[in-house]
């Protein structure tokens, strides 16, 4: 939800830190639709997919129930598990306030739907993308951890010009990530939870490389922010993004900043190959098939 180099005031009818009331009584009977469409068509697809943190926080939070959910009820046992609260924000925010709540274990949420037309791809983060996609995830306690110190280093990050690189971070785990387990790969990317096509693109198609997650290799690799990912980075555990999330960044932007970008389909000598794609969908052009 943030948007890079984007520094105005809040937005009329925002507070200062860009947080809006939700009003759950004005979403409309087809808003509700809406989210109800999308949850029935992600939960039939996602077991097998998803890894079990996502499933056991969406069945702790109770997301089905009365269509959007209501932010302050999901708070209550969001807030009881982890520390966190999901706060509406009226769309993208600066990146320090993004970071600032993060670092207070705030999640900022956009109140808005999709229409019925948009349910395959949507531009801007709405709510089933923000809630149903990013907020499970925040009731594992190592997640929610991680999560908090992204934030943190987000702050820290602020004044040395390389926020394009940890927002490569961000993109590639919280928004693209899989996840190593005895039974296979599994989603816990936002971006992949919450949108039908990537979810099995990501798992099942010949086309990405699907590479070991290191953190230095991650923050050199673009991403593609409008299609299909062309190389999906895979983490051992949720401990291990902990972990390697807490050690000091600077000397690693030190490094970073000598050292080039590597191409987004390339495999380099030292990567932990899981699948070396075929890059047949980039090649032949793609196609904007995901919800966003």
């Amino acid at each position: 939800m943030s948007a890079d180099g984007f520094n105005s005031s809040p937005p009329p009818g925002a507070r200062a830190d860009w947080t809006i009331d939700q009003d759950w009584a004005a979403y409309a009977p087809g808003e509700h639709e809406v989210w109800t469409t999308l949850y029935e068509r992600q939960t039939k697809l996602l077991p097998g997919r998803a890894c079990d943190a996502f499933l056991n926080g969406l069945d702790a939070l109770d997301l089905h129930r009365g269509g959007i959910p209501d932010f302050s009820r999901i708070n209550e046992e969001l807030t009881r598990l982890t520390g966190w609260s999901v706060v509406a924000v009226p769309g993208l925010v600066p990146d320090e306030v993004f970071f600032d709540h993060l670092a207070n274990r705030r999640f900022p949420a956009g109140r808005f739907i999709r229409k019925p037309d948009e349910l395959d791809y949507l531009e801007e983060p709405d709510v089933f993308h923000d809630v149903f996609g990013h907020v499970p995830m925040l009731t594992d306690p190592t997640f929610a951890d991680y999560m908090q110190a992204y934030g943190e280093g987000g702050l820290r990050a602020l004044g040395r010009g390389q926020l394009h690189n940890l927002a490569r971070l961000y993109w590639y785990t919280v928004e693209f990530g899989l996840l190593q387990t005895p039974e296979g790969l599994r989603i816990y990317g936002a971006g992949i939870i919450s949108s039908r096509a990537e979810s099995i693109f990501a798992l099942d198609d010949p086309s990405p490389n699907r590479l070991g997650f290191d953190l230095e290799r991650v923050m050199r690799a673009p991403y593609r922010i409008d299609d299909f990912q062309q190389v999906y980075f895979v983490v051992p555990s949720l401990q291990a993004l902990l972990d390697a999330t807490l050690e000091d960044f600077g000397r690693l932007y030190e490094r970073l900043a000598r050292l080039p970008d590597i191409p987004i389909e390339a495999i380099e000598p030292g990567d932990q190959v899981f699948t070396s794609g075929t890059q047949a969908y980039a090649k032949a052009g793609g196609r904007l098939a995901r919800n966003s």
